[in-house]
């Protein structure tokens, strides 16, 4: 990986993003535009408050 030192590194990285990787990836093909972004919706808003990132407001 590019943006990783070493194999170690790369390594941690890619066991983290594993767990988190399909959260963000519904199984698109089986849902209508409408229920994809209802669930993305839900998705973010359930990552926002297990991140901690429900009350912060963005730079301008």
């Amino acid at each position: 990986m590019k943006g990783c030192r070493s194999a170690g590194a790369a390594q941690r990285f890619l066991s983290a993003f594993s767990g988190i990787s399909p959260h963000f990836r519904p199984r698109r093909h089986l849902m209508t535009a409408t229920d994809h972004r209802t669930e993305m919706h839900h998705r973010f808003t359930v990552w926002n408050h297990i991140t901690g990132a429900v009350g912060l407001l963005t730079a301008p």
